[in-house]
């Protein structure tokens, strides 16, 4: 029997930023403190990944658009009902709960960036914000950075643990696909 032909999901500007901020993402996450330079570097390239996404998200292929994939909350938890009971649809761009994910992890990065910056500005007198946010918030802002890095932390692993069910359950290697761009096509395929 011939396998079935595989089709393109994943463009490439996608697929490279998609790494890119799995480098990065860790990157700023293991240096912290003890390795500032690198952690800002990091954090900065975070920042740049996700106004790319933002852009791509309505610029990109359609299985990179927004409007391809976004739903409601409703909709995802049934999705993750369904999975749970091992009847949730195959989806050959991202299924509804990749969908509730992309958005927690888009809002949770952006907010560890943009306190990780203010925190900057506030200990260092440094980056964009230097000279605009006051030291004496500090201890808040680094508060928040922390809580919001240890958060996406969490959803990074969610998101991971995610993907390798839903490749058990749908018998098809999805780091693979984000890795090549391609997939398996499926008949009566709702996304």
């Amino acid at each position: 029997m011939e396998s079935p032909k595989l089709i393109k999901i994943w463009d490439l500007p996608l697929r490279i930023f998609h790494w890119l901020l799995v480098a990065g993402f860790s990157a700023a996450y293991l240096t912290e403190d003890e390795l500032l330079t690198i952690h800002v570097w990091a954090g900065y390239l975070v920042l740049s990944l996700l106004v790319f996404r933002l852009f791509w998200g309505f610029a990109g292929n359609s299985y990179a658009r927004f409007s391809n994939f976004l739903c409601s909350p409703a909709r995802s938890v049934a999705y993750v009902k369904d999975a749970v009971a091992l009847k949730a649809k195959r989806y050959l761009g991202h299924n509804p709960a990749g969908a509730a994910m992309i958005v927690l992890l888009i809002v949770s990065l952006f907010v560890t960036v943009i306190s990780g910056l203010i925190v900057y500005a506030a200990d260092q007198n440094l980056g964009p914000l230097a000279g605009l946010v006051s030291p004496s918030n500090e201890k808040f802002w680094e508060e928040a950075h922390e809580i919001a890095a240890n958060l996406s932390l969490l959803l990074v692993i969610v998101h991971v643990l995610g993907v390798a069910f839903e490749s058990v359950i749908h018998k098809e290697n999805l780091v693979k696909a984000m890795w090549n761009g391609n997939k398996k096509p499926a008949d009566n395929n709702p996304g």
